[in-house]
């Protein structure tokens, strides 16, 4: 069994920053884990002032330097963490485990390495405005109904605007659009770190279907992968009225691996 006091590294998605963890750091810093959720860079500080002042520089952002970013936080860490991410923090979590830089790692609603695709049409419309191809590398801007459309769409109206005003950063266009390159590449038959997968069942920007057909691209028998779905959640699962279940069900898995 991990040790108690085994460090937790949370890791988010797109359009949040470390905040969106802090009911989670909680809830595992209260069972004894040391917990860290570092920030994309760009990412750090508060979502209003991200959203009034964006800094020109994060339309260059990439996944492979959000994956060094981690990488080097990690380096300086006395061993390897537990690591628990969230959409594209969920597919970063993929990468750190498959370049050994995890001890067991948690991949909720998580974007798909290059090679897994969606036809679900759900899928297109939450993902094109952000991988528009033709936008250049202009910081891409979230709106508050495209949020409930694509993240918050089990919730009311009220309550994903209010979710916007807590949560919400400016984002990078070329993160999801470098996935498609080998920086999103997984070596789907090598041995690695146990990986628990979670999905929800209502969620427009990484669909279930997806997310089991990533599950099932691993082939190495020797490793432990989990899937687990939970009813009437979407892609705001971590943050949405239930996520206490969630996270206890992340959280007992890794303290068994």
């Amino acid at each position: 069994m991990t040790s108690p006091a085994a460090p937790v590294v949370f890791i988010h998605g797109m359009y949040m920053n470390g905040s969106s963890w802090q009911p989670w750091v909680e809830r595992a810093s209260d069972r004894g884990l040391t917990c860290h959720a570092p920030s994309w860079p760009f990412h750090q500080g508060e979502p209003p002032e991200l959203r009034a002042h964006v800094d020109p520089q994060l339309g260059h952002l990439t996944f492979g330097a959000v994956t060094r970013h981690y990488k080097t936080f990690i380096d300086t860490m006395p061993k390897r963490p537990m690591l628990i991410g969230h959409s594209i923090g969920g597919l970063v979590v993929q990468k750190l485990i498959n370049d050994g830089y995890g001890r067991a790692g948690v991949a909720i609603s998580s974007a798909p390495p290059r090679g897994i695709v969606s036809f679900d049409p759900h899928f297109f419309r939450a993902n094109f405005p952000h991988a528009n191809p033709l936008a250049g590398n202009k910081p891409v801007i979230m709106t508050p109904d495209r949020f409930h459309y694509t993240f918050c769409n089990t919730m009311t109206p009220e309550a994903s605007a209010e979710a916007f005003e807590r949560y919400v950063v400016p984002e990078s266009r070329n993160v999801p659009r470098s996935t498609l390159t080998k920086q999103g590449r997984i070596d789907f038959h090598v041995a690695h770190a146990p990986l628990l997968f979670i999905a929800g069942d209502q969620d427009h920007l990484t669909p279930r279907a997806m997310i089991t057909k990533n599950v099932r691209a691993y082939k190495d028998p020797t490793s432990t992968i989990v899937y687990q779905q939970f009813v009437g959640r979407s892609h705001f699962i971590c943050n949405q009225t239930g996520w206490q279940e969630v996270a206890d069900h992340a959280l007992d898995w890794l303290e068994q691996c």
